[in-house]
């Protein structure tokens, strides 16, 4: 895991900037509709400091525990009403726009998604490449006649026009268990269609090592075996390996890139191995027992070394997409559309057991995952905003009470009955809602808590 201190950091940026987004979209609509908002508070508990706008009807806070907020309204079930402001209640204001309240804030995570892809878009966004690099033996993709060298074209009709884009299109496409066509442009340079059978593909998890469970790895530069950094406290470090070494050799067996290295470390966790190394002229033996990292049930070595990537080593295996103003703004609506139904796709796998809860993130994987992609670059981390922005509207739109969308759901009952639900049923259902995310936010911390620890 990246440094504490720089995730945490990422995760609270990400989280303030997406909840004051989504609550302002509850905010405008409210304003809009002509409801009174008391507060707005970006943060729980009590304020640290707080003024009032212009009109001073509102205060704006900023509390001192960063992960949420909310829009306090006028509302006679929370407080008396002065009889000459009931207007502004939003308890009284008709369904129609108690509803579009509601809306507003995952609404707002949803344009706030569209308007970044559509800046990355516009500026120019780079990818990897979409060509095979590798295809497991005995996989799924050797059947389909997936060969090295294969340029990906297109799924089901779709352009993929990098490595990314290929991945997406081929997970979201494997949801309806219906055959996928998979257009390629072959290293001698034909035009042919791999088939990938839709039952095997729907049968495999939607989680990171999706391509991976398929058999096919995209195309990578080779790269030297030249160390570049060690982990204090891993066992590169402690087998005496330096930045600048260069590994010759492993148990005699000469090493000419560095995935060869990966490959030799991973395959023999807690065992000892005999390294020949290169340093400032001299070659010398060190001896080095990987430790053991379990992934996916499987147990693997680690050394805690990371290499040296020569300047410009992935230009020629990159690509880069850009779209003019009314093109991009059309392909961030379909990625932020197309995002969502394959979320709630996934989500609704986990709930019948065909999709792994191991596709859940509690704040510890998101934090990680911020600190991660904020150590990359700020596109990246902007990227992963949008991304995230696009879960927060989604997650609450879940119809659980104590959510928006269970709000919804009581509305929406209201709708059918002509009157509302008693106060005692929305707080027995309220109850219920706090019950099953306390359960899901266990579940999640459980699953993060138990990758870390391997």
């Amino acid at each position: 895991m990246l440094d504490l201190g720089y995730a945490i950091a990422a995760f609270i940026v990400a989280i303030l900037l997406l909840v004051t987004v989504h609550e302002f979209g509850h905010f405008w609509v409210a304003r809009k509709l002509g409801v009174k908002v008391l507060r707005f508070s970006i943060g729980f508990g009590r304020p640290l400091f707080s003024w009032y706008g212009r009109s001073g009807d509102t205060e704006y806070a900023i509390a001192a525990l960063p992960l949420g907020g909310y829009v306090k309204m006028l509302d006679e079930r929370e407080e008396e009403v002065d009889p000459g402001e009931r207007h502004l209640a939003f308890n009284t204001q008709p369904l129609w726009k108690r509803s579009a309240i509601v809306v507003g804030g995952p609404l707002a995570n949803f344009l706030f998604a569209i308007l970044v892809y559509w800046g990355i878009l516009l500026m120019g966004e780079s990818g990897l490449r979409p060509e095979v690099g590798s295809v497991a033996p005995g996989s799924i993709a050797e059947a389909a006649a997936f060969q090295p060298g294969d340029l990906v074209q297109g799924v089901d009709g779709r352009e993929t026009a990098s490595w990314s884009r290929f991945w997406y299109a081929l997970l979201s496409a494997s949801q309806d268990g219906e055959d996928v066509d998979v257009a390629v442009r072959t290293a001698d340079g034909r035009e042919v269609v791999r088939i990938l059978p839709g039952v095997e593909l729907k049968a495999l998890d939607p989680g990171r090592g999706f391509l991976a469970a398929i058999g096919l790895d995209s195309v990578s530069p080779p790269i030297p075996p030249l160390i570049a950094e060690v982990v204090d406290g891993e066992p590169a470090q402690r087998a005496g390996l330096l930045p600048g070494d260069r590994v010759l050799a492993i148990d005699g067996r000469p090493i000419e890139d560095w995935s060869e290295l990966v490959e030799a470390v991973r395959s023999h966790p807690d065992a000892p191995m005999s390294l020949r190394v290169s340093r400032d002229g001299s070659e010398l033996e060190l001896a080095l027992t990987p430790a053991v990292v379990d992934v996916e049930g499987t147990r693997i070595g680690r050394i805690g070394a990371g290499p040296f990537i020569p300047e410009g080593l992935y230009d020629s295996y990159r690509v880069r997409l850009q779209y003019g103003p009314v093109e991009a703004l059309g392909e961030a609506v379909q990625r932020v559309g197309d995002l969502s139904m394959l979320t709630l796709r996934i989500v609704g796998r986990m709930l019948v057991g065909t999709a792994s809860v191991e596709n859940l993130s509690s704040p510890i994987g998101i934090a990680d995952a911020a600190g991660r992609t904020a150590s990359v670059g700020v596109a990246p981390y902007i990227e992963f905003l949008a991304l995230l922005s696009v879960s927060l509207g989604l997650l609450n739109l879940l119809p659980i009470p104590v959510l928006d969308g269970g709000h919804l759901l009581y509305f929406a009952i209201e709708a059918v009955r002509r009157r509302p639900l008693s106060e005692e049923l929305q707080a027995q259902g309220q109850r219920i809602g706090i019950a099953l995310i306390i359960s899901l936010m266990t579940l999640a911390f459980y699953v993060d808590i138990a990758r870390l620890l391997g």
